[in-house]
């Protein structure tokens, strides 16, 4: 289980009051743990708080609705995890 993981699984529950323990890597933040997209950004603006990023979602969103990736890509907890990790490493590339 990555910190990475661990990390926003915590921020999801502070965020949207999920007990965490429901939270997994392969759930859905959208189609599993019912977050619509208001709270993602509340999410996603913690997210980049905490790890000193910025999320893309306006690209994320964009690719989603032109078929060029599916929502499991960026809001399946695993690999949105998976994502927070390369735009860390990029940064401080």
């Amino acid at each position: 289980m990555s910190s990475t993981f661990d990390t926003v699984a915590k921020i999801i529950a502070e965020t949207c009051d999920i007990p965490r323990e429901t939270i997994k890597p392969e759930s859905h933040a959208i189609d599993d743990l019912g977050i619509d997209s208001l709270d993602f950004l509340d999410i996603a603006f913690a997210i980049d708080k905490a790890f000193g990023i910025k999320m893309p979602l306006e690209q994320w969103t964009q690719e989603v609705n032109e078929g060029k990736a599916t929502t499991e890509q960026y809001f399946v907890l695993s690999n949105l995890s998976a994502r927070i990790d390369e735009l860390v490493a990029a940064k401080s590339a």
